[in-house]
């Protein structure tokens, strides 16, 4: 069994896309340096299903929309669309139901990666 336990989001400035990443998803992330690469981790939730994500900025890492796309759960699609575009995003793919009560979106985040968002039915 292979598992997806960590990603890194490639940005070009770590200051806004914190910012931004902070903003649209309420949250507080932490700050670290690694290799000299300056980064930046989501909160994680010990036990619960899920990779950790963190943002990452350096010579190797390179923002883009044509690459993976990674996938965050939220309670609310319209409610994070609504802050991604606040802080000047657009969106990529508008909210849709893709299965019965499973809906996905896209938008650029602020360093110009595809982040996309899944909503199931509660």
């Amino acid at each position: 069994m292979v598992e997806v336990r960590y990603l890194e989001i490639p940005v070009r400035d770590i200051d806004r896309a914190v910012a931004f990443y902070e903003a649209v998803f309420t949250v507080t992330l932490e700050r670290v340096t690694v290799d000299g690469y300056a980064m930046a981790h989501f909160p994680t939730n010990e036990g619960q299903q899920g990779a950790d994500v963190t943002l990452a900025q350096g010579d190797v890492y390179v923002p883009m929309k044509s690459g993976v796309i990674v996938y965050f759960s939220v309670a609310s699609i319209d409610a994070v669309i609504a802050r991604a575009k606040q802080r000047g995003s657009s969106v990529l793919y508008d909210k849709k139901e893709v299965a019965p009560g499973l809906w996905v979106a896209e938008f650029e985040d602020s360093e110009g990666n595809r982040i996309a968002l899944s909503q199931r039915a509660r």
